[in-house]
């Protein structure tokens, strides 16, 4: 059987000493033609497999190249060398593919991130990529298994759409339809998506909320997990055009017990990313204490990586509503003294990045959930508070990354619904099925938003968006 292989981790994790083992991985280093950095992606750390001298033609020695694929069959013995408990001396190298030492891009050195975001095909067979991605698995894992326990049920919501369930308009088209403008028009000039293949207009989904709504009305409690997409033209660190989101919705809930939730839920997950991805973790902090210490002092985060990590999981998030956070933020000397770069100057302003992580890292020092927004500011479904100026919305806020998770209790009064919906211009003959739910057994219910990238890019430290998604959809990027 050809798979009968150790997983480096497992084997270096081992206390054993003195088997036999056979590895399989990619050469990271081949040094005077003895000591392999062998490495199979389930770990950052190498296992050296050492060849004796002469035991190797020189066609295969040759071979060991950075970058080449090879098999280690040979004896698992106590390491003469630091940092590593064992080593594998080999008794027997395959060559599984060669690699040209010369063309192959990452060469034993530190590349800059923006070099491996132009070679993202090849970035995981780095340290800070093998961590990342590995972190990414397990909270993808806790998510499941958080929800799971609580009875859960997993909804695949659909990808393509007819409806814009955030009324922002921001969609990429889906049609069969020719781009030379031979498509079949209506009498007044426009497409006539009648004849295409869904018979009506479609788009890539921006939230499988909607749908998860639906099935909230008779399971009680879902989630959705999966990709959502915006064709907003930003070109920014926090964006991309393509990413994860995860929306549970909970029947017989309100603002509250949506809130309680959500905390439960951000502390459950990066709890066992932290329990269980100690090692990769602890190489980020690593890295990023050395990326800050490029930064002017008054520019650098009070708090390491794990540090941060301890600090969300260990506080009760403070819990304030819009209006408390406005004065606050119009109070402070920040806003005084002209630092921010969008100055508060009264009620009704969406909140932005630079006031969020204001009140999460300079004002509470903790996580922050805001309640009651003003409607103004907020999607048709958000329930509408008595004072007819406010809705039952809530943000959670991190430090580091602004806002982490948005959600809200929905508005289950039919009529309320629908006159926002007008006065919002969304029409409701095109989401009659969405308002069936409040027509046949409404009932209070609640849910929220989470764009996984952010969650990843807050538990690894990273600062861009495009290097915590396997494959980053972009402006004027589409690339693998």
């Amino acid at each position: 059987m050809f798979n009968t292989r150790t997983r480096i981790k497992d084997l270096l994790n081992s206390e054993k000493a003195n088997y036999s083992a056979t590895v399989m991985g990619w050469v990271r280093t081949f040094r005077n033609n003895q000591f392999i950095a062998l490495n199979d992606g389930s770990t950052n750390n190498n296992i050296q497999v050492v060849v004796e001298l002469g035991s190797l033609d020189e066609n295969t020695l040759k071979r060991i190249t950075t970058g080449a694929c090879i098999k280690a069959t040979g004896e698992v013995i106590p390491s003469l060398g630091k940092g590593q408990k064992v080593e594998l001396k080999a008794t027997g190298i395959e060559i599984l593919g060669d690699s040209d030492a010369e063309k192959f891009p990452l060469q034993p050195k530190k590349h800059s991130l923006e070099f491996l975001r132009e070679i993202a095909h090849l970035r995981f067979r780095t340290n800070t990529f093998g961590a990342i991605f590995r972190v990414r698995h397990a909270l993808a894992f806790a998510i499941h298994e958080f929800f799971n326990k609580k009875g859960f049920v997993y909804l695949h919501s659909p990808i393509i759409t007819a409806s814009d369930a955030e009324g922002a308009g921001e969609m990429f088209k889906v049609t069969t339809f020719p781009l030379d403008g031979t498509a079949p028009k209506n009498d007044d000039g426009s497409i006539n998506f009648k004849e295409d293949f869904f018979g009506r207009s479609t788009n890539l989904t921006v939230s499988g909320q909607l749908e998860g709504e639906l099935a909230a009305m008779a399971f009680s409690d879902i989630y959705t997990f999966g990709p959502t997409f915006r064709a907003e033209n930003s070109n920014t660190t926090r964006h991309l055009a393509e990413f994860w989101m995860i929306e549970p919705e909970m029947a017989f809930s309100d603002l509250e017990d949506n809130m309680n939730l959500a905390e439960e839920f951000i502390k459950y997950i990066i709890r066992y990313a932290m329990e269980n991805n100690r090692e990769d973790l602890e190489f980020l902090t690593q890295r990023l204490e050395e990326e800050e210490k490029q930064k002017p002092q008054n520019e650098r985060s009070e708090m390491g990586l794990m540090e941060k990590l301890e600090f969300v999981v260990n506080n009760n998030f403070e819990r304030i509503t819009y209006t408390e956070a406005i004065d606050i933020l119009r109070e402070s000397n920040h806003n005084k003294k002209k630092k921010f770069q969008y100055l508060i100057e009264g009620w009704g302003v969406d909140l932005q990045s630079e006031h969020e992580r204001y009140l999460v890292e300079k004002h509470f020092k903790k996580p922050v959930i805001l309640t009651n927004y003003p409607k103004d500011i907020k999607a048709f479904y958000m329930r509408q508070n008595d004072d007819g100026k406010t809705v039952a919305a809530m943000d959670i806020l991190a430090p580091g990354i602004g806002e982490i998770v948005g959600g809200s209790q929905r508005e289950e009064r039919l009529d309320k619904l629908t006159t926002r919906m007008n006065e919002m211009h969304i029409p409701t003959e095109e989401l009659d099925w969405y308002l069936d739910t409040r027509r046949f057994g409404a009932c209070p219910h609640a849910g929220f938003g989470l764009g996984f990238e952010r969650l990843v890019l807050f538990v690894t430290g990273m600062t861009n968006i495009r290097d915590v998604i396997p494959f980053p959809r972009y402006p004027k990027s589409a690339a693998f």
